[in-house]
């Protein structure tokens, strides 16, 4: 069994929970169950190691964090392999969350923390300079483990900070796996991996210490936090899903922009915050669209992780395979019509169907709420005003896209979507350099770029009065 990591030792633990691998449902592992005593040895251990000399030694911050993505690098085919287990993701994409992650340690570790000068004359010098926080308590989700960790981690210790990490309780191994590794690099207590269930996550959200929470998760477990959180004024990132509309517009080659978007749609079997999960195609075009998705559809090759040509595995939780099986159902109840799939695949494990479902709309559950799973639904639509309003009519408000064959005339429509970020005839491209962020209930504060970096630091001004 991987150990925790607390002050850059293992820590072993009396209770222990159970790994499935969702390619097979079978329990493939075990995991340790953090207690409150071990969480607070984390938490007094982070604090130690923010008060030393890690704050205040940039150049060793950075050199550390790129000693972190060479570690990675060196690991890439062990963190692989736990992550196709826990997962269930197959290789080619599983190699891919692995790769992408070494770039956002580098980024970071390239990054100056910007100081500016706002009054320079004979009556002051007025710097405005940003120091770091303190603690920070990261819990990340299950569909992107290794490469969310990277997303927090990473930009924490360059601002300054230490953290207490917890992954999600059904993909734990890799991120423990990488408290190890991490262990050999950075000081006692500058990452310290914890895991278990929802009782450690609302402590660790409560405890006294952390100064900063990021979490990524659902929005019920996000208001949790936040109403946890502002009881002592911790700082708080919250990313929390979406329900991302993509509107085609009248214009479009169908078959070009199906082809763009379902390996979008389906990509890490639907379960991305930032693809496309409603689609609005126009009433003119509406029969076509839905031919080509299920199509493309009916062509994906879903099958076991190692499996030759797998493109796309299994849906990682039971939960979720139970959840997409009812929102299913529930859409079929209410008129809808299944053009390709429709349910589970027989046999073992947690595979489904890629899904295309036509003539539905608003008010339907698979339409209102985020699926997160291979289930499309195809909407249509009779104006942009109307494909618009419809977009916009949701709690979510994580990404948006327009598609047209006049790109000018897409981001007309893009930038009328109350969302964080907007793409033109794309969607999900988000690298290291590019702020991400999300409106309405999708989220607060910013991932990634400096804006990312600022999350995770306390602006100072410093007021120097000249004789």
């Amino acid at each position: 069994m991987i150990p925790m990591t607390i002050d850059g030792k293992p820590a072993v633990t009396t209770e222990t929970f159970d790994v499935v691998n969702p390619a097979t449902g079978a329990v493939e592992a075990q995991a340790p169950e953090c207690s409150i005593e071990q969480l607070n040895e984390a938490m007094d251990a982070a604090q130690r190691a923010y008060e030393s000399s890690w704050r205040t030694d940039e150049s060793a911050r950075r050199e550390a964090l790129r000693a972190v993505a060479d570690a990675i690098e060196a690991h890439h085919d062990e963190l692989t392999e736990l992550l196709i287990l826990e997962s269930g993701k197959p290789a080619t994409f599983a190699h891919m969350e692995n790769q992408g992650a070494p770039p956002w340690w580098r980024y970071y570790a390239d990054m100056d923390l910007p100081r500016s000068v706002v009054v320079d004359d004979a009556t002051a010098f007025v710097e405005q300079v940003y120091r770091p926080l303190g603690v920070v308590a990261a819990i990340t989700p299950w569909n992107g483990p290794l490469g969310l960790a990277g997303w927090k981690i990473a930009p924490a210790l360059r601002a300054g900070n230490t953290v207490v990490i917890k992954p999600s309780p059904f993909t734990p191994l890799s991120t423990l796996r990488l408290g190890e590794i991490m262990a050999g690099i950075l000081p006692p207590g500058v990452v310290n991996v914890v895991s278990g269930g929802d009782k450690i996550g609302a402590a660790m959200t409560s405890h006294p210490i952390p100064r900063k929470i990021s979490f990524t998760g659902s929005i019920e477990a996000g208001r949790h936090i936040a109403v946890s959180g502002i009881r002592d004024f911790k700082r708080i990132t919250l990313e929390m899903g979406g329900n991302d509309a993509a509107i085609l517009l009248d214009d479009i080659d169908v078959e070009k922009a199906v082809q763009a978007l379902v390996p979008l749609t389906t990509m890490n079997c639907g379960q991305i915050c930032a693809i496309p999960k409603r689609i609005f195609a126009p009433a003119a075009l509406y029969d076509q669209v839905v031919d080509a998705f299920t199509a493309a559809y009916d062509r994906i090759v879903v099958g076991a992780p190692y499996d030759e040509g797998t493109q796309m595995g299994p849906l990682s939780t039971k939960p979720q395979f139970d959840r997409i099986k009812d929102l299913v159902s529930d859409a079929k109840s209410a008129g809808a019509r299944v053009t390709a799939g429709g349910g589970p695949l027989d046999g073992n494990g947690y595979f489904f169907r890629p899904t295309v479902l036509a003539d539905v709309a608003e008010g339907v559950r698979i339409v209102d709420e985020e699926q997160f799973g291979p289930a499309l639904p195809i909407l249509k639509y009779d104006s942009i005003d109307d494909a618009v309003a419809r977009a916009n009519n949701t709690e979510f408000g994580l990404c948006g896209s327009a598609w047209s064959s006049d790109p000018d005339r897409a981001a007309a429509v893009a930038q009328q979507l109350e969302v964080g970020t907007t793409f033109v005839n794309a969607h999900a491209i988000l690298p290291p350099h590019i702020p991400f962020s999300g409106a309405k209930a999708s989220g607060l504060g910013v991932s990634n770029g400096l804006a990312g970096l600022l999350g995770f630091t306390e602006p100072q001004v410093i007021h120097r009065v000249r004789a």
